[in-house]
């Protein structure tokens, strides 16, 4: 690209407007701050359809490619995050017609509540607690994918994207009480498998084994002078 030498900018540096004039003239550094801002974005939103990394991952790259091969097409009538998150959403829904003829995941019944992001715990530097942490992301990771679509993909965009309802109406070309009815069934529908999933792993709770086990055992014996 010709203006590799432009400063590092980031989405939010100059707004849409000005990134997008920028990526347009082939600006590097605008290229860059559009992919970087909206990589993991566009990541879950595939990965959410097609539950497949490789896929999601090549639905992202088709993304980029589209897009900035066609942006003079954006318009600014909703945010640029916005406007690829939706031709990310076609191509891997597109995807997942071919793979599966006739699949429909918008017809699916009403009701209300709003999102409530969830928490994960942060990384801990304990091996049995990071195995631990591990598999619980594997158990809701594994419990999301099980969602059947509709719901699905309203929650990835809800409460893993944090997007707001008007924003997930949008994309999904919803009314935003659907988003909240779809998105109050899949929170019922995932405590109810992440329940039912973890069960067997509630015995390994609050584990107290390896190295923490071996220092307590023989700081006790040292203090019951066993140890010299």
């Amino acid at each position: 690209m010709r203006q590799a030498q432009a400063p590092q900018i980031t989405a939010a540096a100059g707004g849409d407007a000005e990134l997008v004039r920028r990526a347009l003239g082939r600006d590097e550094a605008a290229v860059r701050a559009i992919i970087t801002a909206n990589n993991r974005k566009l990541y879950r939103l595939a990965r959410g359809i097609l539950r497949n990394d490789g896929e999601a991952e090549d639905v992202v790259q088709e993304t980029y490619v589209r897009a900035f091969t066609h942006l003079e097409d954006f318009r600014g009538d909703s945010s640029l995050a916005t406007w690829l998150a939706r031709i990310a959403m076609n191509e891997a829904l597109g995807r997942l017609r071919r793979r599966r003829p006739g699949v429909e995941w918008s017809s699916l019944p009403e009701g209300a509540l709003e999102a409530q992001i969830i928490q994960f715990p942060l990384v801990s530097t304990d091996p049995e607690k990071s195995m631990a942490q591990r598999e619980i992301q594997r158990v809701v990771e594994q419990a999301i994918d099980e969602l059947p679509e509709g719901f699905r993909l309203v929650f990835i965009t809800r409460v893993i994207e944090g997007m707001n309802v008007e924003e997930t109406a949008e994309i999904l070309g919803l009314k935003p009480e659907t988003v909240k009815t779809r998105l109050h069934r899949a929170r019922n529908l995932l405590r109810d498998n992440v329940e039912k999933k973890i069960g067997p792993l509630i015995m390994e709770a609050f584990p107290f084994a390896g190295k923490r086990c071996e220092r307590l055992t023989e700081t006790v014996l040292r203090r019951l002078g066993f140890r010299a």
